[in-house]
């Protein structure tokens, strides 16, 4: 699947990762509400990941556009970067929000 075709697209993201809840195994908590797209597989084999940034509450879902795409380089999970429609972060800020989970991988990110 090539994760290039969701850029600028409208999804809606199943949040099983809420904002300030802990991962279950690394105990770091999320700065950001995590989640993925139903009935997708990415190239983990599992449903595709998505962040949402620039929501600043837990939800459950999230309907936002398809604003960038962290590939991953030594990884094969590419993570979608999901945002309200009025919203548009700089390369920077994504890395800032995502560096929680992303420091532990190299990736560009595709606009």
């Amino acid at each position: 699947m090539d994760t290039k075709n969701y850029l600028n697209k409208i999804v809606t993201v199943k949040i099983d990762r809420p904002l300030g809840s802990k991962h279950p195994k690394h105990g770091f908590v999320y700065p950001v509400n995590y989640g993925f797209i139903p009935n997708t597989i990415s190239g983990d084999g599992e449903e595709l990941d998505a962040y949402v940034i620039g929501e600043f509450e837990p939800v459950e879902s999230f309907h936002g556009v398809v604003k960038a795409i962290i590939h991953r380089l030594n990884d094969d999970d590419d993570k979608l970067v999901v945002m309200p429609e009025d919203k548009d972060y700089s390369d920077e800020q994504i890395r800032a929000l995502t560096e929680f989970q992303e420091r532990f991988f190299e990736s560009i990110i595709i606009r």
